[in-house]
């Protein structure tokens, strides 16, 4: 009986202490300033939430989301992998769950992304032919624009249809709809999604040569009297090597279009890596030398990624009349794709808030710009 009453006692006190070890968290993150109200009458701050996160399986870390940003991005579950995985098969368990996310916690929903050449269906490497190329495009937009039209703010309509000299990519759109798809995809997204912002998103679109392409798709979808709203430019960059008047010129010549400019996919690489961008098909070798902060951040780069991120919240902040929304890719570093891409297994360091969801010196670097 002695050491029943020892158990019950011992597991009582451990419980005791996780739930005043949660209440301390909580107490602490309530100190952190948050990043949507900071930035609350500039523009709009987001960030990409994985399964775990929309399905709220850690309390803490869904208050900690909440408190942090007001406008969130699937990483996955809009992509027609998964929510148009057969035929005349839609899963919008996921999605549909996001929508109640973000209603829930006050979080506009970016729908990401009606039309990519990677992430596709299964049965779309059976396809070779144009006529059902084109019925999947056209029944795929239609289907999962309309579900949400109105409870989604936004739809990257087409995710990376460019080169990086600007030409189109030689995707299977590409290779079966023609030069139009684009055009045609905003097209069908403006007739089944009235209610939603329609953008066009890309990386590298900053850079001279793939912004001149994009400009002339914009200029394109235009003409043909279809609505674009914005340009997301992706801004997966490198620490040290940011294109400060890259991006500035095209923060300008987009907004100069009458079109919305946002940054959608926000981080800054700290690991090697020998080119830039987001090409989910490139990949590296693994060596002695790819992984070189398998521990902890030296504060060196700490420091620079600091000065890094202060310098293009800075001109953000210049041009807010111009943007409506940062979003950073991931809540904190462990949720960041740079761990596994494009090497598997590394440890990354790219976002203002450490694995543990505190605070980094970018953070309050970042919170400091806003006078």
């Amino acid at each position: 009986m002695l050491l029943k009453k020892l158990a019950i006692t011992t597991r009582t006190a451990v419980l005791l202490l996780a739930n005043l070890s949660l209440l301390h968290s909580a107490a602490l993150a309530q100190t952190i300033p948050s990043l949507r109200d900071t930035f609350k009458k500039d523009f709009g701050i987001g960030t990409a939430l994985n399964n775990a996160q929309i399905n709220e399986t850690n309390p803490q870390t869904t208050a900690f989301i909440a408190r942090q940003f007001n406008m969130a991005t699937p990483e996955n579950i809009m992509k027609s992998a998964l929510i148009h995985p057969g035929w005349d098969t839609y899963d919008f368990e996921m999605a549909d769950k996001l929508i109640a996310f973000g209603k829930k916690h006050d979080i506009k929903i970016n729908g990401h992304t009606l039309i990519w050449h990677s992430q596709l269906p299964a049965f779309i490497r059976g396809i070779h032919s144009k006529d059902s190329i084109q019925t999947f495009f056209t029944n795929h937009i239609k289907t999962v624009a309309s579900r949400y039209d109105g409870k989604v703010f936004s739809w990257d309509v087409v995710n990376e249809a460019l080169n990086e000299d600007g030409t189109m990519r030689k995707s299977v759109f590409l290779q079966y709809l023609g030069d139009d798809f684009v055009t045609e995809a905003f097209r069908l997204a403006q007739q089944a999604a009235p209610k939603t912002e329609l953008y066009y998103n890309d990386y590298n679109n900053e850079q001279p040569k793939k912004r001149a392409g994009c400009i002339d798709l914009i200029r394109k979808i235009k003409a043909a009297g279809v609505r674009i709203d914005g340009v997301g430019i992706q801004g997966h960059w490198h620490v040290g090597r940011i294109p400060l008047k890259d991006i500035e010129e095209s923060i300008l010549q987009y907004a100069a279009l009458g079109v919305k400019v946002m940054f959608t996919e926000l981080d800054i690489e700290v690991l090697p890596r020998n080119f830039q961008g987001a090409d989910v098909g490139q990949r590296m070798t693994a060596n002695a030398q790819s992984n070189p902060y398998p521990t902890a951040l030296p504060d060196s780069v700490q420091t620079q990624l600091a000065a890094d991120y202060e310098a293009l919240f800075k001109l953000f902040l210049k041009h807010k009349d111009k943007i409506t929304r940062v979003t950073f890719w991931g809540v904190n570093d462990g949720d960041s794709w740079l761990n596994n891409w494009p090497i598997r297994g590394r440890t990354s360091y790219p976002l203002l808030f450490d694995r543990k969801d505190q605070p980094k010196p970018a953070f309050y670097k970042v919170i400091a710009t806003v006078k």
